[in-house]
């Protein structure tokens, strides 16, 4: 039942503001992680693998091990030193850019992976302050929708320090940084402002808490099956999403789009509207089962337009701006409700105990390890096929397969029956 009134109003204002707040708190993560992605590093190679490769899988690989650390320290995570936590470990990453910077390559890729370290635990952090609550999937939307824009915005940042003011690539990142600093510490001290959540909240979503190991190994047993499924579609997700991400300067420079700084901001915000007008949608969806359905009819909607768009493109029916677009509307379609909203309908359709970060702190792992192992194959294999190709084939690939991936999991969930209160 919807509450309207003057309480109603007096709870869903700061709660709107605790959204942007942490939307705005997460891009200014981003401009401490993909900067650097701006910048080609062309001739740069080291034992035979491309500078710009040792520094992703570097910073992958930091950021993978704290995916890994944070299934516990997610799962477990209390309220208090939660706003500490946000600013220690964005310093953290930032003094690690400020030795990527200092020290020449190729030892200056190590501080890279010093960088990715924190990182990994920002958005378990943030997304604490929001879940377990009637407006989840708005909040969660708002914020899922940073992942799409704030790469863009950020990359812009960075080609245009350098294009424009003639920062060097190594400094770009850390520079990038020095201008996001402040406004990330005056909004991790407004998002601690958020009231926690009320008992129609516990009652509409259950209650969430941190967990014990038992109560995590319990989670895992229980829906074991299905789980293994979605991860494994969140793992294709993730090589998509980070092939765009990463080398998203070197398909544009082969598409004969480069040098263009706005371009990343440009083609990634039509899929940020997209997935806040329809993702959002779904708050209006109330009964827990349902939306938990919805949410993989979406996600085979993203996978089937990331299929179509790319086909399309590969066979020259349309240009490369619309096929970016295109793909990053269905790319986020379909990576969007793996980053709260499915599992926060799985928790609140069988009442498991437990909370979202643990679980998506298990299938982040996995997916940036994934990710890593397809660059390392790419560029270790021998493989000579550019960027811009692999993103096809790879998208046409995950595509179908993530497809398969997704109908079993509804198929495997459907049957079990939503437990009540």
């Amino acid at each position: 039942m919807l509450h309207h009134g003057p309480a109603a109003g007096r709870h869903s204002s700061p709660i709107l503001m605790a959204a942007l707040t942490a939307a705005a708190a997460y891009t200014c993560m981003y401009a401490f992680r993909k900067p650097f992605t701006a910048a080609t590093f062309d001739g740069l190679v080291y034992a035979g693998i491309a500078y710009k490769i040792w520094l992703v899988v570097a910073q992958a690989l930091g950021y993978m091990a704290s995916k890994f650390y944070g299934i516990r320290f997610i799962s477990e995570l209390k309220p208090e030193g939660r706003c500490q936590s946000i600013i220690i470990l964005i310093s953290a990453a930032w003094l690690a850019l400020l030795g990527f910077a200092l020290v020449p390559p190729p030892w200056n890729i190590g501080f890279m992976l010093l960088n990715g370290l924190p990182l990994g635990l920002i958005w378990g952090i943030v997304f604490s302050y929001l879940e377990g609550r009637r407006s989840t999937e708005l909040l969660g939307v708002v914020l899922s929708s940073t992942l799409i824009f704030a790469s863009g915005l950020v990359k812009s940042v960075g080609s245009w320090l350098m294009t424009d003011w003639g920062v060097s690539a190594l400094w770009m990142p850390f520079m990038t940084g020095a201008i996001f600093i402040a406004p990330l510490a005056g909004l991790a001290w407004l998002l601690n402002l958020t009231p926690p959540p009320s008992a129609l909240d516990h009652a509409a979503r259950a209650e969430r808490r941190p967990m014990t190991r038992l109560e995590r190994r319990a989670f895992l047993q229980r829906f074991m099956p299905g789980l293994t499924l979605l991860v494994a579609a969140y793992l294709l997700l993730t090589v998509l999403r980070d092939l765009r991400d990463n080398f998203a300067a070197e398909v544009w420079k082969e598409l004969g789009y480069g040098g263009q700084s706005a371009l990343f901001a440009k083609t990634e915000l039509p899929a940020t509207i997209v997935i806040l007008a329809s993702m959002s949608l779904l708050v209006l969806v109330q009964n827990n089962r349902k939306a938990f359905f919805l949410n993989h009819l979406i996600i085979l909607i993203g996978l089937l337009v990331v299929f179509a768009s790319t086909f399309l493109f590969s066979q020259n029916h349309i240009s490369a701006p619309l096929w970016a677009m295109l793909d990053g509307i269905g790319l986020y379609l379909a990576y969007v409700p793996f980053n709260c909203l499915i599992f926060e309908r799985l928790i609140a359709t069988y009442r498991q105990p437990g909370n979202v970060g643990f679980i998506m702190y298990v299938a982040d792992a996995i997916g940036y390890l994934g990710s890593i192992a397809v660059l390392l194959m790419k560029e270790c294999s021998g493989l000579e096929m550019a960027w811009s190709q692999f993103l096809i084939t790879a998208n046409l690939g995950a595509g179908l397969l993530g497809l398969a991936l997704i109908g079993l999991s509804a198929a495997y969930f459907w049957p079990k029956q939503p437990s009540t209160p």
